[in-house]
């Protein structure tokens, strides 16, 4: 037991410092991009590094398995460099007794991450699109999806004042997959001063470059009318001006990692109800499930290149085959994430098959060494 703390200890503390370091780095590296990006805004430099430090926790997030392959690395190299394997191997202990610390380790930081890493990295997500959307373009534009349909706003022109903008707020009953196809739609037009001035229903309404396009329309002028019934307009076809593209639609209902994973099964319920296509959440809810086990083979596959004594030599290659096997598992999964995505394989296969892959290969090496 002993033993057993000592190593999961180390491994803890590993993973503290290249985790660390990697967040200073990745900071650093933002900060700079969000110079750059934000250049002629005008933001200052706490604005500029709040927007790093929203930012960092996704990608941190992203490349947590090859954080933790990493520090496996650097645990297992420095207790031989130590001879501190020797010694264990010496107490009786064989090598997969010893990998049981540092797996329990991993499987814990496996579920940390599912449970508090991906509500926290969603939540600053989040805000940093939010913040992002304020400084470049006000803010104008969000699609939100729920039970009762889909809702969007965007900007609808200037305000009475001629200078305000102008909100409209849509709302569908359904949609296509990307949302450019809306029925039973309706578009209620809000004047910073004078509130709602205008509101129209219709059958159908597609989304064309700077425009939408409305079928079998009925138009109420709300401001400009004592009678707006009476005055109302029933046209066959009707175009709307509009600020939304194809690209923003997607970017904002469209991030699987944007919805914390217990709200997840709803999100996708609500999504397929509202007509769109879930497979993309679905498969990204399995792979968020799946990542305990990833990162438990990350440190198999460290453990079975690095676990040698020091003066076997070869300790720079082995670590190199190590980092090749890691990587190559992480660009496997993506490439599996992909697949999935476009429904090329089972989104189960694609979720798991990567990290029961990872486990079984090293898993096997370190079985047959062990053998002798």
């Amino acid at each position: 037991m002993t033993i057993a703390l000592y190593l999961a200890r180390r491994f803890a503390k590993s993973f503290l410092v290249v985790a660390g370091s990697f967040w200073g780095i990745l900071f650093l590296i933002d900060i700079v991009e969000e110079i750059r990006r934000f250049s002629d805004e005008g933001l200052t430099l706490v604005q500029l590094a709040v927007l790093s430090a929203l930012n960092i926790p996704s990608t941190v997030y992203n490349i947590l398995p090859l954080i933790v392959m990493l520090s496996a690395v650097a645990l297992f190299i420095a207790l031989a460099r130590s001879s501190e394997l020797v010694v264990i191997r010496a107490a009786g202990r064989s090598a997969l007794r010893m990998l049981a610390a540092p797996l329990g380790v991993a499987l814990i930081l496996g579920l940390l991450a599912l449970f508090v890493g991906n509500p926290l990295v969603s939540a600053t997500s989040k805000r940093y699109e939010s913040l992002v959307d304020h400084y470049t373009s006000g803010g104008n534009s969000t699609v939100s999806i729920g039970r009762e349909g889909v809702w969007m706003r965007q900007s609808a022109g200037l305000g009475s004042d001629g200078k305000s903008l102008a909100q409209a707020v849509i709302h569908a009953e359904s949609a296509n997959g990307d949302a450019t196809t809306l029925r039973d739609v309706t578009f209620l037009i809000f004047d910073p001063e004078r509130g709602p001035v205008r509101r129209i229903d219709a059958k159908k309404a597609v989304l064309e470059p700077g425009q939408w396009v409305l079928t079998d329309a009925k138009d109420w002028a709300l401001g400009a009318s004592t009678n707006p019934e009476r005055d109302a307009k029933a046209v066959a076809s009707l175009t709307l001006p509009s600020d939304l593209t194809v690209a923003r639609i997607r970017d904002s209902f469209g991030k699987p990692s944007s919805v914390p994973i217990w709200q997840l099964p709803g999100f996708i319920a609500s999504l397929e109800e509202a007509g769109f296509s879930a497979r993309r959440h679905i498969m990204w809810f399995q792979m968020e499930l799946a990542l305990p086990v990833l990162l438990v083979a990350m440190v198999m596959i460290a453990a079975s290149f690095t676990m040698d004594h020091a003066r076997f030599g070869g300790t720079g290659t082995k670590v190199l085959l190590a980092l090749a096997a890691g990587l190559g598992l992480f660009f496997l999964r993506n490439i599996a994430q992909v697949l999935g995505d476009n429904g090329q394989i089972p989104i189960l296969l694609a979720a798991w098959a990567p990290p029961v892959i990872g486990l079984m290969l090293p898993l096997a090496r370190l079985l047959h060494r062990e053998d002798g």
